[in-house]
């Protein structure tokens, strides 16, 4: 390593020179003796260990754009081979530090390069020159994750945008009606009329607004009651009966099928509602004479539910992002199906309160097959010979149980 490399090493990592002291003061003071293995571990050792076990990816960037040092962190977002940085938005602003002022700024990991889905990461540029030798030097690149920071931020947004449009849709309507009857007062066909549509639109508010308490509850605001032995077959009879007369109307059957016999353990008024939501959302989105496919199996401790339709399937854009509050796939059709955006939402934390999941497999123009998994009681039977319910999830696009 030559002089400015071992120089710009100790810059960057000048804060174990403080640590050495601190460790010298104490035991002048006789406070406890540290170990004398660290005592004798060489000033640049003790730099090197400390990057290694930071959290956020340090990179140093040569200025023939070489890498010096890159930190585990950093080798783990795939970002560093060899001596080579991967990615030119990085390089980009090594090259602008190096000719300018420190810099921060968000780059892009694609979902190809970092081995999962895309990674948005906050960078910070500083320029490492020494006293002893001419800039431009080596640029000190410090990458930490903000993926999830962006993404809830986002959700935040989307959620005071739409609960306020959810509100005033219904509100708004109330007061329009309410000024049509009114106006109608000496017509009592047009009084009917306008009642039965606030009857409608209160139905509605009131809707969105349990809606809204349960997904609270269920988000951490009370406690969730004792888990006791749920028999599957009663939940998926309760979420069949919920939804049959929705059904009828759109001239949509639904078929029952799969392993009977199962038993979770949960609140069977929770897993009640979130299979009778994803049987509403099914519906909601299905056209025709079509049929709806609900079934139950055992697999690996769980018990997996799953609700095959034969509608308009999900965009793959839009796939994980369905779970999420008020998010619609398609908002043209929001009025039309009459939902809230919120049932999704709650199955997904009715699994995650439960120790399971949900799942999605779709495809535009075939249908959609939601699975939620509960876990098993311990003495759960074992899983029989393959049955109609394993024909749904091997074969979501039929539509069969």
């Amino acid at each position: 390593m030559s002089p400015l490399v071992a120089l710009v090493v100790g810059l960057v990592l000048g804060g174990a020179v403080a640590v050495t002291v601190v460790l010298g003061t104490r035991r002048d003071f006789g406070g406890p003796r540290p170990d004398p293995q660290v005592r004798a571990l060489p000033e640049a050792a003790m730099a090197r260990r400390l990057v290694d076990q930071m959290d956020p990816a340090v990179v140093l960037v040569d200025v023939d754009d070489a890498v010096l040092l890159a930190n585990p962190a950093a080798r783990a977002l795939g970002i560093v081979r060899g001596t080579r940085l991967l990615v030119p938005e990085l390089l980009d602003v090594a090259h602008a530090v190096r000719s300018g002022t420190p810099r921060r700024t968000e780059v892009r990991l694609p979902g190809s390069l970092v081995g999962a889905g895309p990674r948005m990461m906050s960078v910070h540029g500083v320029r490492l020159d020494s006293g002893t030798a001419p800039p431009p030097g080596p640029v000190g690149l410090v990458l930490q994750d903000i993926t999830e920071a962006r993404r809830t931020e986002a959700v935040r947004r989307d959620f005071v945008a739409n609960v306020g449009h959810e509100l005033k849709t219904p509100v708004g309507a109330l007061a329009l009606l309410a000024e049509a009857i009114e106006g109608a007062a000496d017509d009592p066909e047009a009084v009917q009329r306008f009642a039965a549509r606030i009857a409608h639109e209160a139905d509605r508010l009131a809707h969105l607004v349990r809606e809204l308490i349960d997904l609270s509850r269920l988000q951490g605001g009370e406690p969730l009651p004792e888990l006791v032995p749920v028999a599957v077959d009663g939940v998926l009879a309760e979420a069949v009966d919920r939804t049959r007369t929705a059904a009828r109307a759109k001239n949509l059957d639904i078929a029952v099928g799969g392993q009977p016999g199962l038993v979770v353990r949960g609140v069977e008024s929770q897993l009640a509602t979130a299979v009778t939501n994803l049987l509403a959302n099914a519906v909601a989105y299905s056209s025709g004479e079509s049929r709806i496919a609900v079934a139950a199996r055992a697999r690996s401790g769980f018990a997996e539910i799953t609700v095959t339709d034969s509608g308009i399937g999900i965009p793959r854009q839009d796939r994980q992002r369905v779970f999420e509050r008020f998010y619609r796939v398609d908002q043209s059709r929001a009025s039309s199906t009459g939902g809230t955006g919120l049932g999704l939402a709650i199955v997904k934390h009715v699994a995650s309160n439960h120790g399971g999941a949900v799942t999605v497999w779709s495809e535009e123009g075939v249908g959609s097959t939601f699975t939620l998994r509960i876990p098993l009681v311990a003495d759960a039977p074992a899983p029989d010979a393959p049955s109609s319910g394993d024909a749904v999830a091997a074969d979501p696009g039929k539509g069969t149980a």
